[in-house]
């Protein structure tokens, strides 16, 4: 098993205000490979329970085991080695880069700062990436403010793929893109996850973003999940009222996923 996730609970505390609980006892699993889809609306506490896996947030309750180790009980060197492993996909592609360097400088800075590649074999290494993620080499040099949001994603993604990591969480990765930019997004998640091996936990607020990628489907309402099951069972016969409602809100991007992949880089 590569993430165990057990009775988890996240609590936010503002001075002269109640606590607000975020998660509240969400239990899952994950095996190396696989892929893990999180639907609900915002607010329902998907959003927590991302920045609690990769550590920007302390939980309040529960254990998260990475492959077999519990990671309240990891050495900070071991905690180092987690974070580089489990690696994160923000929705604001374009803001999660540096807007005075480079698309060629956020890839080599992330290799120089872990140590991953030297000399020449960091650009060795950074078109092996641009290429890992269907980006052609003469935008290396330039700027997030001269590519597009889907251009900028896949920056995000490369660079995420430079730690070499065994989890990628995607949080709603694909909502600022236009529909048909969205399907060659996730189209590429896809792919990577079969090349690479690599397991995905996607967060979405929308079931046509994970049906035709995730094996298994939690739905999340105010911070727990009220419905799991394989991507079949949750759209095919879903069981609760929340999740028939979201079906209900499916757009079209569903349909662009089914459609014979282009050549395209956006």
């Amino acid at each position: 098993m590569l993430l165990n996730v057990d009775n988890l609970h996240v609590v936010y505390h503002k001075r002269g205000q109640a606590p607000v609980a975020a998660v509240r006892g969400v239990s899952f699993r994950i095996e190396a490979g696989a892929s893990f889809g999180i639907v609900g609306e915002s607010g329902c506490g998907k959003s927590s329970l991302a920045k609690t896996l990769i550590g920007l947030q302390k939980p309040a309750g529960g254990k998260i085991t990475f492959e077999g180790a519990g990671t309240a009980s990891m050495t900070a060197a071991e905690f180092r080695r987690y974070r580089r492993s489990v690696q994160m996909v923000f929705q604001d592609a374009v803001g999660s880069l540096n807007p005075r360097m480079t698309v060629r400088q956020t890839l080599e800075e992330v290799l120089r700062v872990h140590c991953l590649a030297a000399g020449t074999g960091i650009k060795v290494r950074v078109e092996e990436l641009m290429d890992l993620v269907g980006l052609p080499h003469n935008l290396l040099d330039a700027f997030p403010r001269e590519i597009s949001g889907g251009q900028c994603q896949r920056v995000s993604i490369a660079r995420c793929l430079a730690l070499e990591p065994r989890l990628i969480i995607a949080d709603e990765p694909v909502s600022a893109l236009d529909v048909s930019v969205q399907a060659r997004i996730l189209n590429l998640l896809r792919s990577l996850q079969r090349d690479l091996n690599l397991a995905i936990i996607l967060i979405s607020h929308d079931l046509a973003v994970v049906r035709n990628i995730c094996d298994k489907v939690a739905v999340m309402s105010e911070g727990v999940f009220v419905e799991t099951g394989s991507a079949d069972e949750v759209i095919k016969t879903p069981r609760h009222e929340y999740t028939r409602s979201l079906l209900e809100a499916v757009p079209d991007v569903g349909r662009a996923l089914k459609q014979k992949p282009r050549m395209n880089t956006d």
